[in-house]
């Protein structure tokens, strides 16, 4: 029988540790999805935290945001705005646009559902010991930085992190 050269089990390693970490953040975005308990879709929701984030935006511009198709992205904004949680306002600047806002139902839901999402993490990291609570922490940088566009270099820590992983982490309260 062969044995595997170094780089075969290097490439199987990687792939192995690719398919658990896919396997657990897939896991634990289901989780979070569940303790939301907003009765939205998770498109929905995410539109909802990127009019959070980004404030006011066109559907054009929205729909670049979610990386969706124009259709789609009206499709979601009309549910949103049937149930009151998105308005459409003329744009002051050219009156044949649009702008997609939160209105305070909106906010609410988006404030609620994250935190009991928080809760549930907190609650769920409350059960872990010192040594797993330093572990889950070490991690986190690399997950921010696996979560940046391919095209960004990976980084060592908190201080040399992308400007966009950067930003991320002074708000603690996104979805």
């Amino acid at each position: 029988m062969a044995s595997r050269s170094g780089s075969d089990a290097a490439l199987t390693d990687t792939m192995e540790l690719a398919s658990r970490l896919r396997l657990s953040a897939t896991r634990l975005a289901r989780q979070l999805r569940k303790e939301s308990s907003t009765g939205l879709t998770p498109s929905q929701v995410s539109v909802l935290a990127t009019i959070h984030r980004c404030g006011s935006l066109t559907l054009g511009e929205l729909a670049a945001h979610e990386r969706v198709a124009p259709p789609s992205i009206t499709r979601v904004v009309a549910k949103l705005e049937d149930a009151d949680l998105v308005k459409r306002e003329v744009d002051s600047g050219d009156r044949r646009v649009a702008r997609i806002s939160l209105t305070d139902d909106g906010s609410r839901l988006l404030d609620e559902s994250r935190m009991r999402r928080n809760e549930w993490l907190a609650s769920r990291i409350d059960t872990l010991d010192d040594d797993q609570r330093v572990r889950l922490h070490a991690a986190l940088d690399v997950l921010d930085a696996l979560a940046v566009s391919p095209s960004a270099p990976l980084t060592d820590g908190p201080d040399s992190a992308p400007p966009a992983v950067a930003s991320r982490r002074r708000r603690p309260s996104q979805s």
